[in-house]
Formats: structure tokens, sequence, C-alpha cells
């Protein structure tokens, strides 16, 4: 039996607009409030961006594929060690937006498992991070990134 390839899947609601969620991930000044230190540009299809993680001393190429406005981003980086895809969709519901993550893939092998598993944690913080900061004005980033132990 083949194995299929693993994913992350997270998801959160968050009591604002659309646009104002999809804003806060596309645009590094927002970003910086709750994910990174800096950013090079706003992620617009085709553009690679440069983002910075001062907490981890750490900068990431970014190759957004698409943004899609108010809707979705998708784009690749090596956060994991590996080139995996992301794909955010930004979807209104009522008074709420929910957000959705998708990471993928990695082989369902030990070490990836393990990728999958930090990518999973990681990805969670982020939701609670930009949820703290758009409904409540918090910066969790700040004083609690997620550190793995050795």
């Amino acid at each position: 039996m083949d194995k299929k390839p693993l994913q992350v899947k997270t998801q959160i609601a968050i009591a604002k607009p659309a646009h104002e969620v999809f804003e806060a991930i596309v645009d590094p000044q927002k970003m910086s409030h709750y994910f990174i230190s800096s950013g090079s540009d706003r992620m617009e299809s085709g553009k690679t961006v440069r983002w910075v993680f001062d907490d981890a001393g750490a900068g990431l190429d970014v190759k957004v594929q698409r943004a899609e406005r108010d809707r979705s981003v998708s784009f690749l980086w090596s956060a994991s060690g590996v080139e995996a895809r992301v794909e955010m969709h930004v979807d209104p519901e009522g008074s709420t937006t929910l957000v959705k993550v998708s990471e993928s893939e990695w082989p369902a092998d030990e070490k990836g498992i393990a990728r999958c598993v930090e990518q999973t944690q990681g990805w969670t913080h982020f939701l609670c991070c930009m949820k703290a900061y758009l409904e409540y004005g918090i910066n969790l980033r700040r004083s609690g990134a997620v550190h793995q132990g050795s």
C-alpha cells in the first residue's frame, strides 16, 4: 500500500471582515504585529518576498504563486527544510471570517512526520496570533514564539 504524502490543515474563525483578514496576511506591516519581524513587500502573484523572523534569527524567501484579493494566497517556502506549498483561504461566514491554512507535502516517513507536526504547531500558532492581533490588538508573537526543543 502506498502512503499518501502528509499535509498540514488547520483553521480558525476571526471576528473581522474578510478584507481586513486578507490584508493582515499580505501586508508585511500588518504581519509584523503577529507573525514576522519584517517583510520586503506585499504578497502579490508572481512576487518573491523576504520574511525576517528576528526572534529566530532567520529569514526566508517566499515565492508567491497566487494572491486573489480577499479570497486566497498560495506560496512556496522552505520553513520546514524542504520547499513546500502553503495555501491560505479567507472565507466570509456571517460576521466572521474563516481562515484555512494548508501546507504540503512531506513523505509519510519519520522525517516527514516530524516536519508535518512542527508545521502544524507553527500554523496553529500563526492563526492564534493573527486572531489576537486582529480582534484585540495584542501581539502574542513578541513573547510567545514557538521554539522546538532538541
